[in-house]
């Protein structure tokens, strides 16, 4: 590969990995789930309630702790020093659940906020010892609790997970086990919503 192909195959993957980033990606798949849930305008209150725990406010607890120079950027590659954003993400869902519960949301918006928290507990204790894709598993996730909750057809969106597993690895952040691993447990989060 020449120097000119490596640096748009770089500039690619980058912004692949930066457009459908965990934040963006529970953005957009939090509104459509909240807007199944409820069936109404009003999910999309409660959709992006959910965003915002899961996706935004931990996004900004890493540009915070970017800001005091913890980590050099939001990728945080250093898995020893990931565990602090899981208990963030953690307490955030955690808190969203319980406004969730008393302001009386649909079932739906809040099972999959449980089966995110739970996700979040595998990544966690599986991260204890081993990197693994939390980007994957974000996309996974959204993608197989849209195709529950909406139709089969978002099975399709699997091709933007495909995308991520793809742009982390040519970044040089994880290796295809890693993205594959972070895939399949995100997949996994439609049993916990299935049974909630």
């Amino acid at each position: 590969m020449s120097t000119t192909t490596t640096a748009e195959h770089t500039t690619l993957a980058r912004t692949v990995t930066d457009v459908l980033q965990p934040r963006n990606a529970l953005l957009a798949g939090m509104l459509g789930i909240g807007l199944a849930a409820a069936g109404d305008w009003t999910g999309l209150l409660w959709g992006f309630l959910g965003a915002l725990c899961a996706g935004l406010i931990p996004a900004g607890y890493i540009e915070w702790e970017r800001g005091r120079g913890t980590w050099g950027d939001r990728h945080v590659v250093d898995r020893t020093k990931r565990a602090p954003i899981f208990f963030v993400i953690l307490g955030s869902i955690g808190a969203g659940s319980v406004v969730m519960v008393l302001g009386n949301a649909p079932g739906g918006i809040l099972v999959a906020m449980l089966a995110l928290w739970v996700m979040t507990i595998g990544l966690l204790a599986v991260n204890t010892v081993w990197k693994i894709s939390v980007d994957s598993a974000v996309a996974s996730a959204v993608v197989a609790l849209l195709a529950v909750v909406h139709s089969p057809w978002w099975l399709a969106a699997y091709a933007l997970m495909v995308a991520v597993c793809w742009s982390r690895v040519a970044l040089g952040y994880h290796t295809v086990a890693q993205t594959v691993a972070g895939a399949a447990l995100g997949a996994a989060t439609t049993v916990a919503y299935a049974f909630g």
